[in-house]
């Protein structure tokens, strides 16, 4: 005669979702380490050496790891409702560090020093100032997108990250959701 176990409970962490956010993590170490890098060598190095355009390339791909692997993990971190209960907090944080990510890849296209970033200033412009925020960003100002894409929008995204990992640290995984009785 058998002997009926208990069902094996599935472990939180058993989902490649959470994987996601430590892949996000990664690679916004790579994104601050090449981004000081072209910070500390400046425009002239980027455009004009082949070590330049390499770190500078790594610096674009790591970006868009970066918002790959943050994007899905926020998304199906929202669609296994790891915001109910306790986790409310550490889901917020999470996702307000996916909307302040966004002005910093945006600044990031501002600092490029081409018809690009020249391009994208100028249509950029006219939409800031329609929102109200023209008065604070001024997209065609160099200098001021450069101190808001490698100081103050990066400063803001790594306090993000890391009260999102205490929160998890803390509160600990959202479990799955209870399935439901036969």
């Amino acid at each position: 005669m058998a002997v009926a176990s208990a069902p094996a409970r599935r472990d939180a962490t058993a989902s490649a979702v959470y994987v996601l956010g430590s892949l996000s993590l990664g690679a916004f170490v790579v994104v601050l380490g090449s981004g000081a890098i072209l910070a500390a060598e400046g425009p002239a190095w980027w455009h004009r050496s082949d070590a330049g355009r390499f770190v500078n390339g790594v610096h674009l791909w790591s970006t868009e790891l970066f918002f790959l692997f943050m994007a899905i993990h926020l998304w199906a971190k929202f669609f296994m409702s790891a915001w109910r209960g306790r986790g409310k907090a550490t889901w917020v944080t999470g996702a307000i560090g996916f909307l302040v990510a966004i002005p910093a890849a945006f600044t990031g296209y501002l600092t490029q020093q081409n018809f690009d970033a020249q391009w994208i200033g100028l249509e950029a412009k006219d939409g800031l100032n329609a929102t109200g925020a023209g008065a604070v960003w001024n997209s065609l100002d160099f200098g001021q997108m450069l101190a808001w894409h490698i100081l103050l929008l990066p400063l803001a995204l790594a306090l993000l990250i890391w009260v999102h990992l205490r929160l998890v640290r803390r509160r600990g995984l959202a479990p799955p959701m209870r399935e439901p009785p036969e």
